[in-house]
């Protein structure tokens, strides 16, 4: 497992440098979010964890399809609520209907780990957003370091993904 770990973060940190070279910014916090959920299932993580990485990915995936069709002027009415909805359903109605969600051995305080995980990742990935606009106001509307806007979610994953790993090894959870 220690193995894993290291390789886990280290694939981690070269996938947040190099950022710098893909000249983009959403489509680079979104794919370091996949990059981070599909390393996470491969490495075993538990679900709460990976499910932190699906609520940070679903979120950023449906603000970015959102900002394309409106730039492409097709967006039309609700549709923030539609896409954002479509995402989750998409993605969370197989893993209810393939029982990962909603098994009973599968719960913290009551509550599906996956569903949780989810909340807990989406409302990080929010915060961490409404975080870099705030940060960026105060530097009159200019970021403090390149790719701040990919850094700050990412990096709002990564704590939640240890502090949950933390409590998990030390069985409070």
């Amino acid at each position: 497992m220690k193995n894993k770990l290291i390789i886990f973060f280290s694939f981690l940190f070269l996938t947040l440098f190099s950022a710098g070279f893909a000249k983009a910014v959403c489509p680079v916090c979104v794919v370091a979010i996949g990059a981070g959920l599909g390393l996470s299932r491969w490495l075993g993580v538990d679900d709460i964890i990976s499910s932190i990485w699906i609520g940070g990915l679903l979120w950023g995936v449906s603000v970015w399809t959102i900002v394309w069709l409106r730039g492409k002027n097709w967006g039309f009415k609700y549709d923030s609520w539609v896409i954002t909805i479509a995402y989750y359903v998409l993605v969370l109605g197989p893993l209810f209907y393939s029982d990962l969600i909603g098994h009973p051995l599968n719960k913290i305080w009551g509550i599906d780990k996956i569903l949780f995980g989810t909340i807990i990742g989406t409302i990080i990935f929010v915060l961490a957003n409404y975080l870099h606009e705030f940060l960026k106001t105060k530097n009159g509307g200019k970021s403090y370091f390149p790719y701040q806007k990919v850094a700050v979610p990412v990096t709002g994953l990564v704590l939640a993904s240890l502090i949950f790993y933390a409590l998990i090894i030390w069985k409070t959870i």
